[in-house]
């Protein structure tokens, strides 16, 4: 990764894994569990309402999935760049 042109596209990429993962994390933690809640609250799942649900449970097992995603794919950005590990 010794060219200026390599090292803009390897930080392209990182940035574009960076800003979808904040969107999903954002639309996850204020849209569904804020904002989308009063339309949420006629769907039961586990003896509460599925918004109640998705802002105390579901948002952080969408957080967890969402640490091994990005690892994969920084794991696959540093070997097509040359930069792993």
């Amino acid at each position: 990764m010794a060219d200026k042109s390599s090292s803009s596209a390897y930080w392209a990429a990182n940035l574009r894994v960076i800003w979808i993962s904040l969107a999903i994390w954002f639309i996850c933690s204020f849209g569904i569990g804020i904002l989308l809640r009063p339309a949420l609250s006629g769907i039961s799942i586990g003896g509460a309402d599925l918004g109640f649900w998705f802002a105390q449970n579901g948002s952080i097992y969408v957080f967890l999935v969402l640490i091994f995603v990005y690892a994969a794919k920084m794991n696959k950005i540093d070997r097509d760049h040359g930069v792993e590990e």
